[in-house]
């Protein structure tokens, strides 16, 4: 979970690309002329396989299991936004995700963020305890938080602490004989 937003899409690497002709070493298969995002098309895709004339078993096997980690993480990331949505309510807002191609011409998610109000409410010490205690969820909600979470977590902890801090100075000052409605008892 995260205050900033970003996006990122793998481009296509031009194949006069000295990372390009890496690539191409190893087996790999460039998108040059597709839009990104857009698969390559067959035409593309004979260009820069290799032309031995039996398949790489060890590079078939190296995509298949690129391939398998991809989905599991794209899987993982798009849960753990979403437990942050869950728990977070209408304090959660939006969300991007950090794409990449897989072997297949896919694009998996690799990494999200949603971003969270998290700031107290102005003059109201309980609505921002409260408002604390569902940013906290929110950023522990994932079943594993990663390192900005718990950085939030940590602030929702804080703000929670200062609030109740404020709601112990009101009440010693008397301010809590307020009857609902704003009503104040002024008995003798």
């Amino acid at each position: 979970m995260d205050m900033s937003t970003a996006s990122w899409s793998q481009q296509p690497l031009p194949p006069w690309n000295p990372a390009t002709q890496e690539a191409l070493k190893r087996g790999a298969q460039v998108n040059s002329k597709t839009e990104p995002g857009e698969p390559p098309t067959a035409q593309e895709n004979a260009a820069v396989r290799p032309q031995s004339a039996e398949p790489d078993q060890q590079q078939t096997r190296e995509q298949a299991n690129e391939l398998r980690e991809l989905k599991v993480r794209d899987q993982e990331v798009r849960q753990h936004e979403n437990a942050h949505r869950s728990a977070g309510g209408g304090l959660v807002r939006g969300g991007s995700y950090e794409y990449t191609r897989g072997p297949d011409g896919r694009m998996y998610a690799i990494a999200g963020e949603v971003s969270i109000d998290s700031g107290s409410v102005p003059g109201d010490p309980e609505a921002t305890l409260q408002k604390a205690q569902t940013v906290l969820r929110a950023a522990l909600a994932p079943a594993e938080p990663s390192g900005q979470d718990r950085r939030v977590a940590a602030q929702a902890q804080a703000t929670a602490a200062q609030a109740r801090l404020e709601l112990m100075q009101k009440r010693a000052r008397g301010e809590e004989g307020q009857a609902p409605g704003g009503v104040v008892d002024v008995r003798a």
